[in-house]
């Protein structure tokens, strides 16, 4: 096809979202995932669900299992519309041991002979997975929700004095494959605030259980987003998707001629 001013036409995205929520131990990621529509989950590691009745393929304990789990819903008939990976701080366990099983080694630093190269290595395996959840939301209409664990790291900040904040639980390499590629950073957290008492000031931390989604990010953490949310969305139990949902394009539902054609 010749291209010319002629060809130019209006685009505007229209797919299902990916999204990466992340946070402290508790605070309710898993079931903010399980209120997406219709969520099939890929679980990397053991974790109590509560009172969650989730779709699941069981523990999955090796990368070649989440790559065949993924597949099944490539090839197969389903009506599933959400696909949540929980979590991809355990799925990089499952792709570094992958990478040392291929190079016949115990340890991800010692792979691909070394100097970091495993590490590289695995930039392939997240690679593929990256694909294939880019194949079930393009083609299969499915949003994605990857899950991940928040630790507190420190930041050397060359314009002012270091500080400590919140990042995904990740190798920085992973980290930035996974951060180019979502829609969405999602943080959930309580706010904290520190008052001082008595004559020492000693300081105290304080809070709410008042949950928040924060979607932009700031010195103290990682977040981010595409679709021009507000910086913060409270979160209450069985209405996180809801809040989230206006701000989608078409409202996070799959497009009509995808999903709702394969299952036709």
């Amino acid at each position: 096809m010749a291209i010319s001013l002629a060809s130019l036409r209006k685009v505007r995205a229209d797919q299902p979202p990916r999204l990466l929520i992340y946070g402290p131990e508790k605070m309710g990621k898993t079931t903010l995932a399980s209120e997406f529509p219709a969520p099939v989950f890929l679980q990397t590691e053991r974790g109590e669900s509560g009172d969650l009745e989730l779709d699941s393929f069981g523990h999955l304990t090796s990368y070649e299992q989440v790559i065949e789990a993924m597949g099944v819903l490539a090839t197969e008939d389903h009506t599933f519309q959400t696909i949540v990976l929980d979590s991809v701080s355990a799925l990089q366990k499952l792709i570094w041991d992958k990478v040392c099983r291929d190079s016949n080694v115990k340890s991800i630093e010692l792979a691909g002979g070394g100097y970091g190269k495993g590490y590289i290595e695995a930039d392939n395996l997240w690679l593929e997975v990256l694909d294939a959840l880019n194949y079930l939301r393009n083609d299969r209409g499915m949003a994605v929700v990857l899950v991940g664990h928040a630790i507190i790291s420190r930041f050397d900040d060359p314009e002012t004095q270091s500080y400590s904040r919140y990042d995904i639980d990740l190798h920085k390499r992973a980290e930035a494959l996974l951060k180019r590629e979502v829609d969405a950073i999602l943080l959930v957290k309580k706010d904290v605030t520190i008052k001082t008492e008595g004559k020492g000031e000693r300081a105290r931390a304080d809070g709410g259980d008042t949950r928040w989604i924060y979607t932009e990010g700031k010195p103290a953490f990682t977040a981010g987003n595409r679709y021009n949310m507000p910086a913060r969305i409270i979160y209450q139990k069985g209405q996180g998707f809801s809040a989230l949902a206006p701000f989608f394009p078409a409202g996070g539902a799959a497009p009509a001629n995808q999903a709702t054609a394969e299952a036709a």
